[in-house]
């Protein structure tokens, strides 16, 4: 049969990445090819390829209509980031003459494939405006892919599609990104007539933006004053929401977690930077009309019998790690922060006074500072050497009784005072 001469039919990007894997982003060329491999020669109309991206979303929720009358309810949206369409091999027929069977299938419209394989080369742009970054959720997704067509005479298309992977990068070395990110709650257990202590949780992390494959490091500080023994956690969640149709639909996932030592009536416990690993995980999603993927880092105090004391941090996932310069900076001011408002090292009311100068100087330094050298232009090395030797010279000679009280009209003469020497 014809059909079965055509041995494979498949789409292949140019993947310039290290990884081999066809990653892109607004306003990158997608380039690739449709590899066709026959066995015979064939005859074609015309090979074509659609490249689309879409962000889709669908969900139903059952309705009661009445006693014994339901119905469900469908909630789908759909938004459109890209549309390219091209023609490898053949060309743009007439637009009315498209209806005839006989010119479609006319011997000038078709093209010999041979047998062997054969490459057709494909490139388009992506848009400059912001793209969805690809995504799949419980509830909609976020696809990219090219499909190609191949049409022959009296035959049904032949199609194969193949996606390929969109990031709209977040880059977190950004102020906002970078900033500390920090609350402070507190709870008091009741029961009955009785109250207990309250229990006070306050946490800081040192930004809000992070990579897959980074710890965030944790300080916080849990007071337990309370009757009953208690646990310190801490997890980082991605929440899903999808939009449709003026109704909203949210899914929230645990992404990782950890535990703390149990925490009896009456004991603190400090985190000093307890490290929580971000596993490989989606980017975020916030500038997506129909999906937003969020997440949160979430310290909580686990009380048994009661709802527990939770304070939640925003997080933002992105694309571009953090730069050396930045990682230096924001974790000596975090650094400084923390030991400033965690351990209580406030400054003193009253500074302390200066060192004397005899506190500094031995003696033999002195003693050696007063041989000053005859020739100062002899002086060899670095300037800041000779800015320390500077710095050490002994004070000059001072006296405040006249020596020599009796030749006070000696001075009108013109001699000079003199102190006595040392």
């Amino acid at each position: 049969m014809v059909l079965g001469k055509v041995k494979s039919f498949t789409v292949s990007y140019d993947c310039l990445n290290d990884s081999n894997v066809p990653l892109f982003s607004s306003g990158d060329s997608v380039s690739g090819r449709v590899i066709i491999e026959v066995t015979g020669e064939i005859r074609v109309k015309s090979l074509k390829i659609h490249a689309k991206g879409f962000a889709k979303v669908r969900w139903t929720e059952s309705r009661n209509a009445g006693s014994n009358t339901a119905y469900t309810q469908n909630y789908t949206e759909e938004v459109e980031y890209l549309n390219h369409r091209d023609i490898l091999i053949g060309h743009e027929r007439g637009r009315f003459l498209k209806h005839l069977a006989d010119e479609d299938n006319s011997e000038e419209s078709l093209t010999t494939i041979h047998s062997g394989r054969h490459e057709y080369a494909f490139s388009f742009e992506l848009p400059q405006t912001p793209l969805a970054t690809s995504f799949e959720g419980k509830h909609g997704s976020v696809r990219y892919w090219v499909k190609a067509e191949l049409h022959r005479p009296w035959l049904l298309p032949m199609k194969v599609k193949k996606e390929f992977t969109v990031f709209e990068h977040i880059d977190i070395n950004t102020p906002l990104l970078l900033a500390p990110q920090a609350g402070t709650k507190e709870k008091t257990l009741c029961c009955w007539f009785c109250t207990s202590g309250p229990i006070s949780l306050s946490a800081k992390i040192e930004r809000k933006g992070y990579t897959p494959g980074e710890s965030i490091q944790i300080f916080a500080e849990i007071e337990n004053c309370s009757s009953r023994m208690v646990v310190p956690k801490a997890a980082v969640y991605q929440t899903q929401t999808f939009y449709a149709k003026g109704k909203m639909k949210e899914v929230k996932q645990l992404v990782a977690n950890l535990r703390g030592e149990s925490l009896s009536s009456g004991r603190t416990e400090t985190w000093s930077g307890k490290m929580l690993k971000i596993p490989p995980v989606s980017p975020s999603i916030l500038d997506c009309s129909i999906i937003r993927v969020e997440y949160s880092l979430t310290v909580y105090v686990d009380i048994p019998g009661a709802m527990n004391l939770s304070l939640s941090l925003p997080l933002v996932i992105g694309t571009i790690p953090l730069h050396p310069f930045g990682s230096r900076t924001s974790s000596v001011s975090s650094q400084c922060s923390m030991t400033m408002s965690w351990l209580g090292m406030t400054l003193p009311e009253r500074p302390e006074a200066p060192p004397s100068y005899a506190e500094i100087i031995t003696e033999e330094r002195r003693l050696s500072n007063l041989e000053t050298p005859t020739a100062r232009e002899e002086f060899e090395g670095p300037l800041f050497a000779y800015i320390q030797e500077f710095r050490f010279q002994p004070p000059p000679l001072y006296c405040e009784i006249d020596p020599n009280p009796d030749q006070a009209s000696g001075r009108e003469e013109g001699r000079p005072d003199t102190c006595p020497s040392r």
